[in-house]
């Protein structure tokens, strides 16, 4: 299905997305001087997918849209993962970037390298090594995600990471993923690659729904219906969770609070008590 117009609108759509996933997040970890939670891992795995991405997209002539949308990937999986050792390794900020900013030099020199190979080996009749370059990007894309599945199947939650982040990084992969449809040519590959990271995205969803939504609703209900019974009593109602007054817990600009969040409440409500 050939239709420009929507391909471009959709694509630009999808690296708008992938522009400002990473984002929120970035200025979450910031605001609260920690990665809890974010696996490094995941953003080095991210930052990689995105150069065998960008020469797949490039080689097979992609709009400019999602052309220039791993490009942006590499760079902020990058700033994340130098966020993580900043705050949880306790880098100093001229080792952060002194690490970071020649692995980007690499990344980029590598990227440019393999799409003149490759352009050089598509002339040639070889369809192999593009296909190779999806199926790369693909791995390297869902391992990152992957990382978080393991992190909430440890841990029984789903910790750190905010769900506006995965909501905007779940709808650049919808729209890329609608615009392959619209491309001169149906490029299965191209659409596997996003659809994979899309479907391991809708899991986490479900996953935060599970452990960290519905044990919340439920609390909130079950203070609900205390505060009516002291009010009935003229006695003043306490909303609690294991013993914490909510009140008492720390502010979170986090989607999800964290457990690591939560024993420090209680350590430093300990204290106050003694």
């Amino acid at each position: 299905m050939d239709v420009p117009i929507a391909a471009n609108v959709l694509g630009t759509l999808g690296a708008v997305c992938w522009s400002t996933q990473l984002l929120p997040q970035i200025v979450i970890n910031y605001r609260r001087h920690n990665t809890t939670g974010l696996q490094s891992s995941m953003m080095m795995l991210w930052a990689w997918a995105g150069v065998p991405l960008g020469i797949y997209n490039i080689v097979e002539d992609f709009d400019i849209a999602l052309k220039i949308q791993p490009q942006i990937l590499t760079t902020l999986s990058l700033i994340t993962w130098m966020q993580c050792y900043y705050y949880e390794k306790q880098w100093s900020i001229f080792r952060a970037l002194g690490v970071t900013l020649p692995l980007a030099t690499l990344m980029g020199g590598i990227e440019a390298s393999f799409i003149i190979a490759l352009r050089i080996a598509r002339d040639r009749g070889r369809e192999w090594p593009i296909t190779l370059m999806a199926i790369l990007s693909a791995v390297l894309l869902a391992s990152g995600v992957l990382q978080h599945y393991l992190d909430i199947y440890r841990h029984r939650t789903v910790r750190g990471i905010s769900f506006i982040f995965v909501g905007i990084d779940a709808m650049g992969d919808l729209t890329s993923l609608i615009s392959i449809l619209f491309q001169p040519k149906l490029d299965i590959l191209g659409m596997v690659i996003y659809g994979t990271e899309l479907a391991l995205w809708i899991g986490v969803f479900i996953a935060g729904g599970f452990y960290n939504l519905t044990p919340w609703l439920r609390q909130k209900l079950k203070d609900s219906a205390s505060a009516r019974t002291s009010r009935r009593h003229g006695r003043t109602a306490r909303e609690s969770v294991n013993g914490i007054a909510l009140h008492d817990l720390p502010s979170s600009t986090s989607v999800f609070r964290t457990t690591s969040g939560l024993d420090s409440a209680m350590r430093m409500r300990a204290q106050n008590a003694a």
